[in-house]
């Protein structure tokens, strides 16, 4: 299956799981979505929906914004993360499509990530939900979605993610694909505990052998548990030395992952002896590079 094939495919199922593909951050004209995207930055869209109501209100247009001061408007999201940089980014944001923007949100890349607060993400999901132009933002759960699934092949920042979506995805198709890995992300394919086995993805598709989600592919080939280990006599259990042991080692598999491996013999086919569990992990990842840990048999391991 080509990378073309693998996003049509996982874009199609994720369309009959997810009918309505919108952003889920509430607003009523360009301006209030550019405040509520700005608050949004590592911070929930219910957590956001819960102060923009006063907030609006208190300040309904951009030059009510632009009026303002950063400690006024304080005072209307102290629940919202890094309120503080927040706040000054608003008034100065709106200050500037005032001045320089005759008091209308911008609609091109440069005006908008010119704006104080306004990143390359911000700007694409402006340009995709208030003027449905075709772009692909790249959150959190966008890039751990998209490598996960093998949309793109370990990308290791999100320009790479967007970049690599872009060639695989059909340019209509774009907004739809952002919202619907966000989505995805966001109620199912989870940064901490991904709950694949009812993800739309899991199943395999006809003719093929292998889910199409390369994360699940990873999972499924992880070792079955050993039963009987003592765990009495040691933390964890080297399968191919017979040898029970409480100081294992890290070395990178042949994949690049890290993994616990016996230090005599250098063998990562480790096991929990509590668990019975093999101690081995499928590559996971997080916005900023990709991620040494990831599921082990079973469970998952935090991200960093």
């Amino acid at each position: 299956m080509t990378r073309r094939d693998k996003a049509r495919l996982a874009l199609d199922r994720l369309r009959a799981a997810i009918p309505r593909p919108e952003t889920e951050l509430d607003h009523g004209s360009p301006y209030e979505l550019l405040v509520a995207v700005v608050l949004s930055a590592q911070c929930t869209d219910k957590r956001v929906n819960m102060v923009t109501p006063a907030l609006f209100g208190a300040y309904p247009t951009v030059e009510s914004m632009a009026a303002a001061e950063p400690e006024e408007v304080v005072e209307y999201i102290k629940s919202v993360t890094y309120l503080n940089q927040k706040s000054r980014a608003l008034v100065a944001a709106a200050r500037e499509i005032v001045s320089r923007f005759g008091g209308k949100v911008p609609r091109t890349m440069d005006e908008l990530t010119s704006l104080p607060g306004v990143g390359r993400k911000s700007a694409n999901v402006i340009s995709a939900v208030a003027w449905q132009e075709p772009a692909i933002a790249v959150d959190t759960h966008v890039f751990r979605v998209a490598n996960r699934i093998g949309l793109v092949r370990d990308a290791p920042t999100v320009r790479a993610v967007e970049d690599g979506l872009r060639r695989v995805i059909p340019r209509d198709g774009w907004i739809d694909a952002h919202h619907l890995l966000i989505l995805h992300g966001r109620y199912t394919c989870h940064a901490r505990r991904p709950e694949c086995e009812r993800c739309p993805l899991a199943a395999p598709a006809p003719g093929e052998s292998r889910p199409p989600c390369d994360y699940y592919a990873g999972v499924l080939s992880l070792p079955a548990p050993l039963r009987g280990l003592d765990a009495k006599r040691g933390r964890y259990y080297a399968k191919a030395t017979r040898r029970y042991l409480d100081d294992p080692v890290r070395r990178a598999d042949r994949a690049g992952v890290e993994q616990l491996a016996d230090p005599r013999s250098g063998s990562t086919d480790l096991y929990d002896t509590r668990t019975g569990k093999s101690t081995r992990v499928v590559r996971d990842y997080r916005v900023g590079g990709i991620g040494r840990r990831g599921r082990e048999g079973g469970g998952m391991a935090e991200d960093g």
